[in-house]
């Protein structure tokens, strides 16, 4: 048989769309298919063109070539992308001639990648995100001085993009390289809002490094500078700031520091309606969820608060994918932690439908993954096969 004929292709996407736990009605609606084109495709009766094998590989959370054959991972595929991204950033200042859009129409843009990193959608990240900065850049370095401030955070925007790509894919020195590029950046931008989103994003390093101590004093001095929560902007800016203050204060195990950030980022989120503001999910609800998160970075006693939540509550349809995503990779470690390993399971399949490529390339799902098939107290097939597809040992 062919490696791409129409049978072969349509039987790798049956299989994924299983691994995803989806229905024939649900990939084709993430998709954006015809009710009867994936029934279609998947038993052979059509070759899909490469635009649907694209549509139905995003709605999957993996890579289209893995529904072709001779296909590389996707974080392979990835990282084949990285040099490229990598010259960009070393002509930062200087880069290459090419087409520059106007600002408005470049901010437009940009914001609309944004959005892929939102979704978890870092394979199309990687697609699209290294062109856009390049042009990004090209901007800045045309602007009159009157437009560079504008160019400026337009820049750091689509770092900030690109970086999330390249930090879940692994590449942590990359990620490092493109946070330098932000800081830099935001000197030119000079906007108080600017600065301390680039202080959230830096603690990603932080986070990469065990570096905790370091990393909530450098969040606390951020929130000492932040600018007065006069405006929605300003709130969501500082409360942001308390949220990621709290979750890396837990890691170093400073549980009253946690409780403290924990408080400011609640007073501080009741005040605006849970949305994204520069770029991060800031409301209510995010507030809970960073809850659950450093009550199990506390772990102990602390794990009851994880669940209780739970029980009561769940991440709505509004919130962004990659964070409600991330409250279900959370409490299954939560409850792995409690000893309810097939609670646990069934979170992170929840997490998989909500955002795939997010829970493929977390670490903790796979250390999470590799502990439950050592465990072997729930379907050892099911697991072995969601092992297989995130890549777990």
């Amino acid at each position: 048989m062919p490696a791409d004929s129409p049978a072969e292709v349509g039987r790798r996407i049956a299989y994924h769309r299983h691994l995803a736990n989806l229905t024939q009605d649900r990939l084709a609606d993430r998709a954006g298919l015809g009710s009867g084109t994936l029934p279609k495709i998947e038993r052979g009766a059509r070759l899909p063109s490469d635009h649907v094998l694209q549509s139905i590989a995003d709605a999957l959370g993996i890579d289209p070539a893995s529904l072709r054959e001779h296909h590389l991972p996707s974080a392979e595929r990835a990282h084949t992308m990285m040099p490229n991204l990598r010259a960009i950033l070393a002509s930062w200042d200087d880069p290459d001639d090419g087409p520059t859009r106007f600002l408005p129409e470049l901010r437009e843009a940009v914001d609309e990648v944004q959005q892929y990193r939102l979704a978890a959608q870092y394979a199309r990240i990687m697609r699209e995100g290294p062109a856009l900065l390049a042009e990004a850049l090209r901007a800045l370095a045309a602007a009159q001085p009157a437009e560079r401030a504008e160019a400026a955070r337009i820049a750091i925007s689509a770092c900030r993009t690109v970086d999330a790509a390249a930090y879940k894919y692994g590449a942590v020195d990359l990620s490092g390289r493109i946070i330098d590029t932000m800081r830099w950046l935001a000197h030119v931008a000079d906007d108080p809002i600017t600065h301390a989103t680039v202080a959230y994003v830096r603690t990603e390093q932080y986070f990469a490094s065990r570096a905790h101590a370091a990393g909530q004093r450098a969040l606390e001095r951020a929130i000492d500078v932040a600018p007065a929560p006069t405006t929605s902007g300003a709130v969501a800016a500082r409360a942001a700031l308390h949220m990621r203050a709290a979750v890396i204060a837990a890691r170093a195990g400073d549980g009253d520091a946690a409780d403290e950030h924990t408080s400011h980022a609640t007073r501080l989120a009741e005040t605006v309606r849970e949305g994204v503001y520069a770029g991060t999910a800031v409301g209510p609800d995010s507030v809970r969820i960073h809850q659950v998160s450093l009550s199990v970075s506390l772990g102990g006693t602390r794990l009851g608060q994880a669940l209780a939540i739970a029980r009561e509550w769940a991440p709505p349809r509004s919130m962004c994918a990659e964070r409600r995503s991330g409250f279900y990779i959370e409490m299954a470690r939560a409850q792995l932690h409690a000893g309810h390993p097939g609670h646990a399971f069934e979170a992170l399949k929840v997490a998989q439908r909500l955002a795939p490529q997010h829970v493929r390339e977390h670490r903790w799902v796979r250390e999470d993954i590799s502990a439950l098939i050592r465990r072997r107290k729930t379907s050892v097939e099911s697991l072995t096969s969601f092992a297989q597809w995130c890549g777990a040992e």
